[in-house]
């Protein structure tokens, strides 16, 4: 299976999943050396979702290429993983962390009390102090090796990449809280800093614990789109089998039942009637002719089985392409993310300088070697830059999860922070505040005609078609006549009418005018029709000629008036649309929107340069191919739900929902998602600046510190973690 997110062209991009990384510390480390790669235009690491995004020449960025330079470092690089697999690796992450946190918890507890009672000074005689601290640090040793080997491992992955983290400076302060307890241990001195070590390894691994949780209630976002099963009846062996998704290959037939997701991307190999709803949005069926193109994700209807010539594969369906999209805007970076990283980076050398030099500028100063010492491994624990790698990332994961929960996914990196600054709002009519669900306005018939009569006639004549205009006019007349009747189809043109016959009252025709004209009708020049100049015309005749008019408009979705009424309490909220002037001040009137802020019979051109002239940054949300410009002129583009491909692509973000309640509500947690980065880079900022300083002009107890050092990293954690289990 060729793997859609693998380069393909010059210049291209691609995504991967990179294994072992323990930390941000570990990807800012990938970062850095592959980026000085020939051929390798721009890299991005995310660590919340383990994705690696590459951008540059086809060979430079090919996995083949890519995997041996990054296994030298120790980590190892694989195609993007499936979200299933995503949620195994994060299982066994949080498996893996809490048999550690466990070992850590039960010996450190135990190292912990023995410096209780050696610090509260609960112990007869120095001796007996000595002999505790001892056994404080023996039982320090499951801790130091067993637990703590994660760090070690990553801080020796980021020495060899030349990009020193937070797990070196971590791996430091253990290792010299170790040394410092052994070399007063050897001098007859029971003020141990066992403790320390211990305390350092078991907090951190809790908040890892922490972060990991949220990690994957973010992965959990994505399960919010529609999921077919795993097998297909597919043609094989000149026979139908049970065959896996996976060995279905592009160019094989699979068949599907009604009322079935359909599983894979194909080619009809006869008409059929598919409700999309899941995936574009609509809201009634569409009819499919043969040979046209389904996609995976929609509901098959109708009562026989369809065949279906595969066109992609699994993992090359548009709904993979749609999960591959949020995951490629996951694995890039705001300016937010880019600030914290550029912090983090020089942040964790200078530490580590000041680490280092800590104990012989001590020395210089006059204090003896234990203060000096003590002084050192302090300075040590509190720069780790824990807070720092996780303030936006983990912030930026549980926001865009929650939006797509709230049925908005985003494709660019940077459209959570311009979300959150938005200031003027512009919206298409058709298709963007109209649900495509026809209701019937106004109607004539026949005189003499009874409206019970015509209904039943309508009711008895639409349920033979499926079409989305017959379909409304059946649910208006089925008041009348709730049975279902005995028709015979003589012939039916998708999209244009139906001809039926019903046993003992005759032929009866149901389509466009110019559908009954070419059956030779003669129909009248209607009232109704002049008063609805848009609406949609659908004709009943018999035997004897024209029987009824009804006509039919597009409805604005159930929350459109509501939906602009919250927006406008923030934004400035304008229509745009090519559509009348009186359908377009109709449907402001209906949606409470002052005429003022709607503009009709708008060109596309017309369209992009009143976009321009909005106060900036400005969103559009749009679905049609002449929405494209507007799309792309706009700080932020929007496809609504049922939006054409062109529109899709051209949008920095997809509604998964019908109607924009989506929007409203991925607009609030995009303005919270972006006050919670904030809160996070400034207080880890501030946290690690004043720390540094602090414990450089005063001695701060090791164990104070590192309980300084964990509380800021688990404050940051917990903070982003109010954005994924908001409710």
């Amino acid at each position: 299976m060729t793997d859609q997110t693998a380069p393909t062209g010059e210049n291209d991009e691609a995504l991967y999943t990179l294994h072992g990384m323990w930390c941000t510390s570990c990807a800012l480390a990938v970062e850095g050396v592959v980026a000085h790669r020939p051929g390798v235009e721009s890299i991005s690491v995310h660590y919340p979702t383990a994705t690696l995004w590459i951008k540059g020449g086809a060979q430079a960025i090919a996995l083949d290429t890519l995997a041996p330079k990054i296994k030298r470092l120790g980590y190892r690089l694989t195609p993007l993983e499936p979200n299933s697999d995503a949620h195994a690796r994060l299982e066994q992450e949080s498996r893996y962390l809490s048999l550690r946190l466990l070992v850590g918890s039960v010996f450190g507890m135990w190292t912990m009390l023995a410096s209780i009672l050696i610090y509260a000074g609960a112990l007869p005689s120095p001796t007996v102090e000595w002999v505790v601290a001892w056994v404080s640090g023996a039982f320090s040793i499951p801790v130091i090796t067993f637990a703590g080997w994660p760090f070690y491992r990553a801080g020796l992955r980021t020495l060899r990449a030349r990009r020193p983290g937070m797990d070196v400076l971590v791996t430091l302060g253990v290792w010299s809280a170790v040394v410092v307890s052994v070399g007063l241990l050897w001098r007859g001195s029971a003020q141990v800093y066992f403790d320390t070590a211990v305390m350092l390894i078991v907090l951190l691994l809790g908040g890892r614990l922490v972060e990991t949780l949220c990690r994957h209630r973010g992965l959990k976002a994505l399960d919010v789109l529609p999921q077919p099963k795993d097998e297909i009846l597919a043609w094989q062996s000149k026979q139908w089998l049970i065959t896996p998704l996976a060995e279905v290959a592009p160019g094989a037939r699979v068949t599907l039942a009604p009322g079935e997701l359909i599983a894979l991307d194909g080619i009809l190999e006869s008409a059929a009637w598919v409700d999309t709803a899941s995936l574009t949005g609509e809201s009634v069926p569409r009819h499919f002719p043969r040979g046209e193109p389904v996609y995976a994700g929609c509901r098959l209807l109708g009562s026989e089985d369809i065949a279906i010539t595969v066109t992609h594969a699994l993992g090359q369906r548009r709904l993979d392409r749609l999960r591959n999209q949020m995951r490629h805007y996951q694995a890039q970076k705001g300016e937010l993310q880019k600030l914290a990283d550029r912090f983090a980076a020089w942040l964790s050398p200078v530490a580590l300088l000041l680490g280092v030099a800590a104990l012989p500028v001590g020395l210089l100063l006059g204090l003896d070697l234990e203060e000096a010492a003590v002084r050192a491994l302090s300075v040590l624990v509190v720069a780790c830059p824990c807070a720092v790698g996780l303030a936006v990332p983990l912030a930026s994961l549980a926001g865009s999860g929650r939006m797509l929960n709230q049925g908005i996914a985003l494709r660019d990196p940077a459209a959570l922070e311009t979300l959150a600054r938005i200031t003027s709002i512009a919206l298409d009519k058709t298709g963007t505040l109209t649900r495509g669900e026809p209701s019937l306005v106004s109607w004539e018939c026949r005189e003499g005609m009874a409206e019970s009569t015509l209904k039943n006639r309508l009711y008895q004549t639409a349920t033979g078609s499926q079409h989305p205009l017959a379909q409304a006019l059946k649910r208006w007349a089925g008041a009348c006549d709730t049975s279902t009747p005995s028709t015979q189809v003589v012939q039916e043109v998708p999209g244009q009418g139906i001809q039926l016959e019903l046993p003992g009252q005759g032929s009866f025709w149901l389509g466009s005018r110019r559908y009954l004209t070419s059956q030779g009708m003669v129909i009248p020049e209607m009232n109704a029709g002049m008063a609805h100049p848009g609406a949609s015309e659908v004709l009943l005749a018999d035997d004897q000629g024209w029987l009824g008019s009804f006509y039919l408009e597009d409805t604005p979705y159930a929350d459109a008036a509501s939906s602009i009424a919250r927006l406008q309490t923030n934004y400035w909220v304008i229509m745009l649309s090519g559509d009348r002037v009186s359908a377009v001040d109709a449907m402001a009137e209906h949606l409470g929107m002052a005429s003022e802020a709607c503009f009709a019979e708008r060109s596309p051109e017309a369209k992009a340069r009143l976009l321009q002239g909005l106060p900036a940054p400005t969103l559009f949300v749009g679905d049609g191919v002449n929405d494209t410009l507007s799309l792309a002129a706009a700080d932020v583009g929007v496809a609504p739900l049922n939006a054409s491909d062109a529109a899709r692509e051209g949008a920095a973000a997809h509604l998964l929902k019908p109607g924009l309640e989506g929007l409203v509500e991925g607009l609030a947690t995009a303005r919270v998602t972006r006050r919670v980065m904030l809160q996070n880079l400034t207080l880890s900022a501030v946290y690690n600046t004043l720390a540094l300083g602090l414990v450089i002009v005063m001695a701060i107890p090791p164990l104070v510190a590192v309980l300084a050092m964990v509380a800021s990293s688990l404050s940051v954690t917990l903070n982003a973690a109010r954005l994924a289990w908001r409710e």
